[in-house]
């Protein structure tokens, strides 16, 4: 009796939680898939009511998308690599820093969480820009001759993304650090180890779960980024997002938007779990 009380007190709780996930999420998506289904013809009227997988063929088969879904996974890897290279080293040595001054850089690292992800990339095109602060201080140095073509390249694209996703690393890395025992580290020192070899040995393995969701987190974000590509690659870098964004709203073809959509999803999901799968494995064959 009492697992059946503690059985239906649970879904008690969880049910809320979980109307809120289908209505926001699961109910979205089933219309998205439904729409993907649909025929598109502009001389007719737009949208057909009959429905087959059309839409799908034309993206598979076409390698116009193909270029693109490489360039919005390529991007996505690089910014994921640089996250990890810059948010893991930024998240120790702030955890290894004492108060008030951790507090304060920790603030000072987690504030552009605080503004809205479209005024901080319009903040990295005015200095992108060829008439932007960089260009600037690059010709009165005397480094170039002209300014830089910056803006609307892939470079511009990567710096802005990492800029924006390096805080949520930050975060991933910080929560697996508050569980870091200190007494691990301080016993290998004691036992002659080094501090690079404390580091790759001792604190890099148990912090490891913190850098696995940390990248699961930015690679997803960057897969499905818009605004941010949208800003700063504009017309001439388009990522799948963007691309979406212009079926919807530039040719009309809600069908063939919702199609690149769908794709983009099943796609990112196989890669997050499969990625998931196999570095768990990794991690729990290491150390059990």
């Amino acid at each position: 009796m009492s697992t059946a009380r503690t059985n239906a007190a649970g879904w008690s709780l969880t049910a809320p939680a979980t109307l809120y996930f289908g209505l926001l999420l699961a109910v979205p998506l089933v219309l998205t898939f439904v729409l993907s289904l649909h025929g598109f013809d502009a001389n007719l009227g737009g949208i057909l009511d009959s429905r087959s997988v059309r839409n799908y063929t034309a993206v598979l088969s076409d390698p116009y998308y193909y270029t693109i879904f490489l360039r919005t996974f390529a991007l996505s890897l690089l910014v994921t690599v640089l996250c990890v290279l810059i948010g893991v080293p930024e998240a120790y040595f702030l955890f290894r820093m004492r108060d008030p001054w951790r507090s304060l850089c920790l603030v000072m690292v987690l504030g552009p969480l605080l503004i809205s992800v479209v005024v901080r990339t319009l903040g990295w095109s005015i200095l992108l820009g060829r008439e932007g602060l960089i260009n600037t201080l690059l010709l009165k140095l005397g480094i170039v001759d002209h300014p830089l073509q910056m803006i609307f390249t892939f470079g511009a694209v990567t710096i802005a993304m990492v800029h924006v996703l390096v805080p949520l690393m930050v975060l991933s890395v910080w929560t697996s650090l508050t569980r870091l025992d200190p007494a691990v580290s301080q016993a290998a020192r004691s036992l002659g180890a080094g501090r690079f070899k404390v580091m790759w040995r001792v604190v890099l393995p148990q912090i490891t779960p913190g850098i696995l969701s940390g990248s699961l987190i930015v690679f997803a974000l960057t897969a499905s980024a818009f605004a941010t590509p949208a800003l700063i690659g504009g017309r001439r870098l388009k990522v799948v997002a963007t691309t979406a964004y212009d079926e919807f709203l530039g040719t009309l073809n809600w069908p063939l938007g919702a199609a690149i959509a769908m794709v983009l999803l099943l796609i990112n999901v196989v890669i997050i779990v499969g990625y998931n799968r196999a570095v768990e494995r990794r991690f729990t064959r290491r150390l059990g």
